[in-house]
């Protein structure tokens, strides 16, 4: 007896599967006998797509912060989303609020701890030397070893100020100094120029913003990707999208991925303005921008399942398999003109939207809000 069957959900590849749950784990996946009980069956009838549960590795739902602020849920559970990790929005100051409002959540929720103690209090948290202290991010990261699962530094002229590349030598220091956590950086506008930060990246450290417009873009002006980061990438690094308001451009993305430059993780940059008014909206809508552009279904799924889990070192995450964490999607993928914005002011047309209707998060059910007014979705 399992606790739920769920039978003739379609994977990305097109193939009908079925799967079996018990006490929040997979407990078998592929072709169940006929006498295979449960508790609960969903029969997706192969018309419902299911995924290993999406993980969006960069959002901003610290309710409390001043400035980038939104729900755990809203962005996760709500919108097809089963993992969130926040990118920096909390530093040592304030983490220990952002866990305990996360233990109360339904979607699994994590943090990049901000490099800066007082986080995303402003726009230029790396500017003031006094708010870079080591030995309160290190004893954070050491309160919370499954909450914070990495770290964020916002490499931007904006942010670091006069400060230049130290703070992104330190956050090498403190990565190192715990086991080589994983390594958000965020790139914007110069001073530092992209080739400095990415010279200091490597193995697992993520570049996030990678298709971002601006003049610090990992193409030359003649298109071709920048030395400096086919180096940094040939030592490991990573490649997130981190859409958000300002750093996606179609243009850069479609000259990349023609050249076989593909993301590794897609991430939405999320938080309340840009998920209510655009044009980010969920992470659905970022996934189903990539199927506009070119990626496959199955590569999409990968940036947000198992690429993302391995990325953000999240265990028994991001893949269909026996012993899993329970943690699924079940989305349709809807057909029909849709019009897609970057943050450039350009648009791309598509005839596939990702339309999420289920998680399940160690095998609970909860509909997300396009789900619970879906007439097709019967559970």
């Amino acid at each position: 007896m399992y606790d739920i069957i769920i039978k003739a959900g379609r994977q990305g590849d097109g193939q009908l599967v079925d799967i079996a749950i018990r006490e929040g784990k997979i407990a078998a996946i592929g072709s169940l006998p006929e006498t295979a009980t449960a508790r609960q069956i969903l029969d997706l009838a192969g018309r419902i797509h299911v995924s290993a549960g999406w993980i969006d590795g960069h959002t901003h739902c610290y309710p409390a912060s001043p400035i980038y602020q939104d729900e755990p849920d809203k962005v996760g559970v709500g919108s097809g989303v089963t993992t969130v990790i926040d990118a920096g929005s909390t530093g040592a100051d304030d983490v220990d609020d952002f866990q305990r409002i996360a233990a109360g959540c339904k979607t699994r929720v994590h943090a990049l701890l901000n490099l800066s103690r007082i986080g995303l209090l402003r726009q230029n948290e790396l500017a003031d030397s006094r708010d870079l202290d080591m030995d309160l991010a290190s004893a954070a990261i050491r309160r919370h070893p499954e909450f914070i699962v990495g770290i964020k530094a916002r490499m931007s002229g904006s942010v670091v100020g006069e400060n230049g590349l130290q703070p992104l030598r330190m956050a090498k220091a403190l990565q190192q100094a715990h086991g080589q956590l994983p390594l958000m950086v965020h790139v914007g506008n110069t001073p530092p120029d992209l080739d400095e930060i990415v010279t200091l990246l490597g193995d697992g450290d993520l570049l996030t913003h990678c298709f971002n417009g601006k003049p610090n873009r990992i193409l030359t002006p003649a298109g071709e990707l920048r030395q400096a980061v086919r180096d940094a990438m040939q030592r490991g690094m990573l490649l997130d999208i981190g859409h958000g308001g300002a750093s996606f451009s179609f243009e850069v993305a479609e000259l990349a991925i023609g050249q076989g430059i593909l993301p590794h993780t897609i991430s939405s940059d999320i938080y309340c303005k840009n998920r209510i008014k655009g044009p980010v909206y969920s992470l659905a809508h970022v996934m189903s921008k990539f199927l506009a552009i070119g990626m496959t279904l199955e590569q999409v799924l990968a940036c947000v399942t198992h690429q993302a889990a391995d990325a953000l070192r999240l265990s028994g995450k991001g893949r269909l398999e026996v012993a899993a964490d329970a943690d699924l999607t079940l989305f349709e993928v809807a057909s029909g003109p849709t019009l897609f914005m970057d943050t450039e002011a350009q648009s791309r047309g598509g005839d596939q939207q990702l339309l999420p209707l289920a998680t399940l998060v160690g095998g609970e059910l909860v509909l997300t809000h396009y789900g619970k007014s879906h007439h097709a979705f019967y559970l």
